[in-house]
Order: structure tokens, then C-alpha cells, then sequence
């Protein structure tokens, strides 16, 4: 990110920083709405069940954003034991990748139609760069943080879907290990392994999957 400002595209610098906010903020409140619907209340306590970013964002978590391209939100709290549900875990977990897929599709959907019909507010560089980095950006939240290591959304769904003994082992491992492999593909992505190149390529390659909108 911060070779946009080097390379003196502020505005294009401005408007990732902008969209990667707002994906954030609604990938946490889509955690705690549904926390809530399970029955826990305490992201709600905690002032996390809102769309003001001031909630959810991180200072650090944004200077990492701006300074690597890669950060984070504040964890949204949660207590398991008020769920209402014993598959409310995944639920929760998934909802935040969840939120992204849908303002992903949103976004690159209203890009379409407002081009195929001519839309003023679709034209102009700054909207169209500003919904296609927003779609992408929301695809590539949701791809990451469906990576099952770490305390990444993905290491709460997974278990879900593994027999109950390896489900366990892997519990067990991930906690081990689950934080150091995370951060070591930050370093790699750091030096050069194009790691988060990777992801990004990989969510670029789902937009003609959720582009319902011909534009021809």
C-alpha cells in the first residue's frame, strides 16, 4: 500500500484505505449480529454491535494496512457459552467472511447494471475504482480469513467438517502452531513470496463468478 504513495497515486492510495475500512467494519458487525442471533449479547455490551468503524478498527491493525497492505479489525468478543445452538460457532465465524461475500457481490453487481444503463455515479474513475477495489478487497477478506490457521475465522468452521478425533487433533495443533504459521506467511509475503499476491489473484479470479450482471 504505502508504494501508492511513493509512486504518488494518492488517490488510488485513499480510496483501497477507504473500502478496506468498510469491509472490515461490516466483516465484524456481521460477526456480532449474528452472535447475538445466537443468543450471546456480549459483542453487543461491548459496543460492537454498530457500523461506526471507530468500533471495530484497530489503529495498529490500519498503520499495518497502510504501511504492508495487511492488518486487522479488533476481535468482535464473543462467549460460547450463551449460544443457543451447538453449531452456533461455526455460524458466527462464518458470518464475517460471510458479510464480505455479500458486499462483494453487491458492489461488483450495482457496478454492472450502473454501466450497462448508463448511471452517472458509475462512470467516473473514482466510483469505478472505488467498486471494483471493494469488490476485490471483500473477496480477498473473505478467502483469508477462510484460511484455517491461526485465530483466523477458518480454524472455527473447519472442525465442523472433520471426524470427531481429527477435528480434536486439530484443534490441538492449530493452537500449538496455528499463530506461528500465520505470521510466518506475513514474513514470506514481506520478502517477497508472493503469498497475499497469491490470494488476491485467487479472489480476482471469483469475480465472473458472482458478476450476475451481463455488461456486454
Amino acid at each position: 500500500m504505502i508504494d501508492l504513495l511513493l509512486q504518488g497515486q494518492i488517490s488510488l492510495f485513499f480510496v483501497i484505505l477507504i473500502a478496506i475500512v468498510i469491509s472490515l467494519t461490516f466483516h465484524e458487525f456481521g460477526h456480532a449480529v449474528t452472535a447475538l442471533f445466537y443468543g450471546d449479547d456480549t459483542a453487543q455490551k461491548a459496543g460492537r454491535l454498530t457500523l461506526n468503524p471507530m468500533a471495530h478498527i484497530d489503529p495498529v491493525g490500519l498503520l499495518m494496512v497502510a504501511l504492508i497492505g495487511f492488518g486487522y479489525a479488533k476481535p468482535v468478543p464473543t462467549n460460547p457459552a450463551k449460544f443457543k445452538s451447538m453449531w452456533a460457532d461455526m455460524f458466527v465465524s462464518a458470518a464475517g467472511p460471510g458479510m464480505n461475500l455479500l458486499l462483494a457481490i453487491v458492489a461488483v453487481n450495482f457496478y454492472a447494471f450502473g454501466l450497462t444503463h448508463d448511471w452517472s455515479i458509475t462512470q467516473g474513475e473514482s466510483a469505478q475504482q472505488f467498486l471494483v477495489y471493494f469488490s476485490l478487497i471483500n473477496l480477498i477478506l473473505m478467502v483469508f480469513n477462510l484460511l484455517p490457521i491461526g485465530a483466523l475465522d477458518g480454524h472455527y468452521i473447519l472442525p465442523y467438517f472433520l471426524p470427531r478425533k481429527m477435528a480434536q487433533a486439530y484443534r490441538y495443533w492449530n493452537g500449538r502452531y496455528g499463530n506461528q504459521l500465520l505470521t510466518g506467511l506475513i514474513l514470506l509475503s514481506i520478502v517477497g513470496v508472493p503469498v497475499f499476491s497469491t490470494i488476491w489473484n485467487f479472489g480476482e479470479s471469483l469475480l465472473p463468478y458472482i458478476t450476475f450482471i451481463n455488461m456486454e
